[in-house]
């Protein structure tokens, strides 16, 4: 990533996004900031971001309707900001396709740390050799990772960043069984904890957004106190 990486930040916390808008600019981020809903909508809909940090709780359209309304046209990946503890608050905004999330309050440091490993888990290029790794298919199944494409019975297929990295790592290895640990370590860029199960949730999105699993096309499966597989029609994991 460039240091003119844009962010949008959107919370109504005055003090909070004046405070992020600084360190974020500090680290070689270009900020921008909303207050509410509407506001950032139209930022979406006229200007080009390369991620959006969320707040949940904001004034008349609220986190989730923002995230619901922008997920329909783009696939920019988005943090959301979330009130401690509030389990149910990041598992629906993971399942309305959320990047990633962050409880409140927290260190500027950790959210860096998350804007970075989304960003690097979003980029189509191989970091090593500079170019786009191959496409990979698994029957119906192809994706590639040059234009961010995922096809099923060549039907396009919208995913976001993190549900294109799981499905990746998932189709580049299949018939084998991916580890949540591991899963959760090469996707979002952090070590699994207890009761983290946002992994969980994006593959979820990806069997509702596929509809993997019926006769004649592949399917993730679930090795239970494991991890993910996918395998084509009527394969068994290794």
């Amino acid at each position: 990533m460039s240091n003119t990486t844009s962010v949008l930040i959107v919370d109504d916390d005055r003090e909070l996004a004046q405070m992020l808008t600084e360190y974020l600019t500090a680290e070689g981020f270009v900020a921008t900031v909303a207050h509410d809903g509407s506001t950032a909508l139209n930022k979406l809909a006229t200007n080009k971001y390369e991620l959006v940090i969320l707040d949940v709780m904001l004034p008349s359209l609220n986190g989730f309707d923002v995230l619901r309304n922008l997920r329909q046209t783009l696939s920019v990946p988005v943090i959301m900001l979330t009130a401690h503890g509030t389990d149910v608050d990041r598992i629906v905004g993971l399942e309305l396709g959320a990047d990633d999330y962050l409880a409140k309050p927290f260190n500027p440091r950790e959210l860096v740390a998350r804007i970075r490993a989304v960003l690097r888990r979003c980029s189509s290029r191989d970091s090593t050799s500079g170019s786009p790794a191959p496409p990979v298919s698994v029957g119906q199944l192809r994706l590639d990772p040059a234009t961010f494409g995922v096809t099923l019975e060549g039907k396009q297929i919208r995913l976001t960043g993190t549900e294109f990295r799981v499905l990746e790592m998932l189709m580049r290895t299949p018939g084998q069984v991916q580890s949540r640990d591991l899963l959760t370590e090469r996707v979002l860029g952090r070590k699994l904890t207890p009761y983290d199960r946002s992994i969980d949730t994006h593959v979820s999105n990806l069997r509702r957004k596929l509809g993997l699993g019926v006769p004649g096309l592949p399917e993730i499966r679930s090795i239970r106190g494991t991890g993910y597989v996918l395998t084509a029609q009527g394969e068994e994991p290794v």
